[in-house]
């Protein structure tokens, strides 16, 4: 039994959900008994409800540093239309502004403040919060983007570093240190930089599950190419561009082809910067097309589309940049356009830095994005990897997974690599490998006398890029390691050592050309749909004369919900996923009345069904089942780390397909077996398994058929 019975009760008083995202509860209760906390979660996993809920929960003012303006501002909105006293402090206000705010802060009417690291830090605000801690008590510092703190993080900010004094200063208070992405190194450098105190640590899965990536090599039409993607998307999107003139030449092109784009980057003014991504919030206009200046302080959770038309510099920016899109959790795409011509500029900009270590570093960097960007392996095997996360691969979700290459056995091949390496005694880079196996007549090799090795010129059958494929997707699989230094040297493993005794057999998949497409679903407008424009549209408006972002009214899942139930009173629009006490008095009726007019309209019958036997959300326990599934556990080593039986965790993964929280059962039941056991189903409806059993023979499981039902039963309520 848990310490905390009624978290889900203020979760839904004050945010509108019913349950709690995989992680959260967990990291919620170890903030409510005061513990110093590291919560490593992707964007779009619920990370900011994860010191919000605490901070409502426990007395006292929870101070949040956030690093920018727009981020803060943001974020104190979408809490104060859920009737929450939250605040912030910072430079966009006057005195007059500042000092009211203060005076509400001394008053104990304000649960959180948000602020600057700068100001946090200044000779002026440390006695202001001295005498806060005094009158009403600080219950907890958040450092929001707390990967700015090290200079190994994406984006290191060195007044990070100062917040150390936190501890000094008020040693008794928690800190709560929060990051979308850190690898070990900067986990390492949190903890030790914002002085931690034994913290608790949550690392949830970096696996992006709704967004769809994919790779397009970027040839003469690519312009073409990109707009016939933002045609074909719906929803609002990001185009990311290497340069200012790029952003400015797409901004132009797209606008007259009739898409309503802005531009953002360095060389506008503040003021043209603001205007254009609050226009882009208030969905006032569809694609923002930037550098990579633009992204880290919007909150906008209905991006659909985030598109790289240049090759980015790293994979954890990538990373950050494509997960812009789809943070509330809906179908997004993300796609990257890439040409050798593009690693060229990155590799001369690099080559301006005048640090010989930034360099190597920078230099191994943009490897494993083009690593990234030429891979055969599944999309999120190869992102996983690179923050020490294993994925088993085929995510169905990605490129390489929904339009797989030919898989062939190259255990040969990768004996003969990973041989080399061990004879070239671990240190050296891939390329050096390459050269000694096919052969080369290069100085280095020459100078280390790698022409009397047993494995010189025994590759020279396979040309260097099929070489090269191999050693990346040894890497991608984990059979393989590569130092962090900045010269990627390979190093053997456990499995490397596997191969080499004929142990192991190793699948390479090997690139073949192939147009790609992706499709959602069908765009025949349904009926919910139909209602679905109406509200958004009743959203907008309401969104506009407050001045606020719609999502801030009420998210995109939400309106789903909305348009699929239609609840015409005000007890059925409560028990909506996202529809907390304060959002039902406010926008309540109004939905409501937009709902019946629609209704009256069609002739539809008035609902009277509950709206929770439409839409059936998953148990605590289905979540945590969920959570280690994604992981990568299987149903024996779930039910062994909750310590419950096999079968039960099996009758979780039913409910939770059954629910539509897991899409692709590939991983569960062979494609032909799924093929045939629909077939069953179509036959007898939705009978017993027994029956279904019988009708298919003994080589198809009790659970394999259970699966399959839970997905059948699925699609047939949609």
């Amino acid at each position: 039994m848990s310490q905390y019975p009624n978290l889900e009760a203020a979760l839904k008083y004050y945010f509108g959900y019913d349950n709690f995202r995989p992680g959260q509860r967990q990291v919620i209760e170890n903030a409510l008994s005061n513990r110093d906390s590291l919560i490593v979660m992707p964007t779009g996993g619920g990370k900011s409800l994860c010191f919000q809920l605490p901070a409502l929960i426990k007395k006292g003012l929870t101070v949040v540093v956030s690093p920018l303006i727009a981020l803060m501002q943001d974020q104190v909105e979408a809490l104060r239309k859920n009737g929450i006293a939250a605040t912030f402090l910072n430079s966009s206000l006057n005195s007059y502004q500042t000092r009211s705010r203060e005076q509400y802060i001394i008053q104990g009417k304000v649960k959180l403040l948000y602020v600057a690291p700068e100001r946090l830090v200044s000779d002026r605000f440390l006695p202001f919060l001295d005498l806060v801690h005094h009158q009403v008590g600080i219950s907890a510092f958040a450092i929001d983007e707390a990967h700015c703190v090290s200079e190994w993080g994406h984006d290191f900010r060195p007044e990070y570093r100062q917040l150390i004094l936190l501890r000094k200063r008020y040693p008794d208070v928690p800190t709560w240190a929060l990051t979308a992405t850190a690898t070990d190194r900067v986990r390492s450098d949190i903890i030790q930089q914002l002085g931690l105190k034994e913290p608790s640590i949550h690392i949830a899965s970096f696996n992006r599950q709704n967004l769809y990536y994919e790779v397009r090599p970027k040839k003469k039409n690519a312009y073409a190419e990109l707009l016939e993607l933002i045609r074909e998307t719906p929803g609002s999107g990001i185009v990311y561009c290497l340069t200012r003139k790029k952003v400015d030449e797409i901004t132009f092109k797209l606008q007259h082809d009739k898409v309503s784009a802005l531009p953002y980057h360095a060389g506008l003014t503040d003021e043209e910067r603001t205007q254009n991504q609050t226009r882009f919030i208030r969905d006032d206009v569809r694609v923002m097309v930037a550098t990579i200046a633009f992204g880290m302080g919007i909150n906008k959770p209905d991006v659909r589309f985030v598109i790289h038309s240049d090759i980015p510099r790293n994979l954890e920016s990538y990373y950050q940049e494509s997960g812009r899109a789809g943070r509330d959790g809906e179908p997004s795409r993300c796609t990257l356009f890439y040409s050798y011509g593009d690693v060229k500029i990155i590799e001369y900009l690099i080559n301006q830095k005048s640090d010989s270590q930034e360099q190597l570093i920078a230099k191994q960097q943009l490897r494993q994005m083009i690593d990234y960007a030429e891979g055969t392996d599944c999309r999120r095997t190869i992102q996983l990897s690179y923050f020490g996360e294993r994925f088993t691969g085929n995510c169905g979700n990605c490129d390489n997974c929904r339009y797989p290459k030919p898989v062939q056995d190259w255990t040969l091949e990768a004996m003969k690599f990973l041989s080399c390496v061990a004879r070239c005694k671990e240190k050296f880079g891939m390329g050096h490998i390459i050269d000694v196996l096919r052969g080369a007549k290069t100085q280095k090799i020459t100078q280390y006398e790698h022409d009397k090795l047993s494995t010189y010129g025994i590759g020279k059958d396979k040309s260097a890029d099929e070489w090269r494929m191999l050693g990346r997707s040894l890497l991608h699989q984990g059979l393989l390691e590569q130092s962090t230094d900045g010269y990627a040297v390979l190093k053997l493993n456990a499995l490397s050592w596997e191969i080499m005794r004929r142990q192991r057999t190793v699948s390479v998949a090997v690139s073949v050309t192939q147009k790609i497409t992706w499709n959602e679903g069908s765009t025949q407008a349904t009926e919910a749909e139909l209602l679905l424009q109406r509200l958004r549209s009743l959203r907008k408006k309401l969104a506009d004369e407050q001045s606020v972002p719609p999502y801030i009214i009420f998210a995109d899942s939400t309106l789903k919900l909305m348009a699929q139930v239609k609840p015409q009173t005000k007890d059925e629009f409560a028990k909506l996923s996202g529809v907390g006490i304060h959002k039902l008095a406010q926008y309540g009726e109004k939905f409501i009345a937009e709902i019946r007019a629609y209704c009256q309209e069609l002739g539809l019958q008035e609902q009277k069904t509950n709206p929770t036997s439409f839409v059936s959300f998953p148990s605590n326990t289905e979540l945590q089942t969920l959570e280690l599934y994604q992981q990568g556990l299987s149903i024996s080593e779930i039910a062994k780390k909750r310590n419950l039986s096999p079968k039960t965790i099996t009758g979780h993964i039913a409910n939770l397909i059954e629910k539509n929280q897991l899409g692709d059962l590939n991983q569960l039941v062979p494609v032909e077996k799924q093929q045939k056991i629909l077939q069953v189903l179509n036959t007898l409806g939705d009978v017993a398994l027994t029956p279904i059993k019988e009708y298919l023979g003994d080589s198809y499981s009790f659970e394999e058929i259970l699966f399959v039902r839970s997905k059948w039963r699925q699609h047939s309520r949609n």
